[in-house]
């Protein structure tokens, strides 16, 4: 994911999907995921960026992609009913 140092402990943080990291100095540098949060963003410094190039795949076939859009477009039929 990413790689940031704090410039004033000078302490590297490697990111991870779900657990947050943090310096515990002063800044209060947290790495999650992708996202950086500080106190004072000017005083870190990313190391490395990288993301998984994930390919996406589709499930449903041409078939099932035009079925689904078929029964989209289909209207409610409205029922008259006699109340007594």
């Amino acid at each position: 994911m990413i790689e940031v140092r704090c410039k004033l402990c000078n302490t590297e943080l490697k990111s991870h999907q779900t657990q947050t990291r943090c310096c515990g100095c002063t800044n209060m540098v947290t790495v999650v995921g992708d996202k950086i949060t500080a106190l004072d963003l000017s005083k870190v410094v990313m190391i490395s960026t990288y993301k998984n190039a994930e390919k996406k795949y589709n499930m449903l076939t041409d078939n099932d992609l035009l079925y689904q859009e078929s029964r989209r477009l289909r209207k409610v039929k409205k029922l008259n009913f006699e109340i007594r």
